[in-house]
């Protein structure tokens, strides 16, 4: 019988991009919506070993770990290796609320000297590295699409959608890397 738990990722196999950017899903990763008063940070950021930063559009990054700021009490923690996140905020001792989302979300890589131009194309917001730094982060819109977009050097991005609206994220990235090497 098939393991249910594990799912194929709705962009297995899929490549995209042009001359100046490149497209590739993000490995399988495990995911968390972290909801948290600010007294709590201290001790959710060494349960997690990375800091769960205070600031908006910042984040914390240690390993294949990151902490997104999201909104004033609120992050996504991504975890590459698909450690158990829950199990360790569990042993926090802090208040805090925590939903595991893993199968909610998946993310494309966008990488190259275009991937900022890739992503306005579809992005309202100012992606320029004065304002959006490496290790920037935002929820914000992509075409119709809600994404939470993640910068993790000067030419990656990490763009992560809900399942259900990959293929239309990856759809108009392919559209605007296509665009950027004009």
């Amino acid at each position: 019988m098939a393991d249910t738990a594990v799912r194929k990722s709705v962009l297995s196999g899929r490549h995209g991009g042009s001359a100046t950017v490149r497209l590739t899903p993000a490995p399988a990763a495990s995911r968390v919506a972290l909801r948290a008063p600010a007294e709590s940070l201290k001790a959710l950021s060494s349960a997690l070993g990375v800091t769960v930063p205070a600031a908006p559009k910042t984040s914390g990054r240690k390993g294949g770990r990151a902490a997104l700021w999201l909104g004033p009490d609120e992050w996504l923690v991504i975890d590459e290796s698909g450690a158990d996140l829950m199990g360790a905020l569990a042993k926090s001792g802090a208040l805090h609320s925590v939903t595991d989302v893993s199968h909610r979300n998946v993310a494309i890589i966008v990488s190259g000297p275009g991937a900022e131009a890739t992503i306005s194309a579809g992005c309202p917001q100012d992606l320029s590295l004065e304002i959006f730094p490496v290790g920037a982060c935002s929820r914000t819109l992509f075409g119709k699409a809600e994404i939470v977009l993640f910068r993790t050097e000067d030419d990656t991005f990490r763009v992560e959608c809900w399942r259900s609206f990959a293929d239309f994220v990856f759809g108009l990235l392919a559209e605007g890397a296509e665009d950027a090497a004009h």
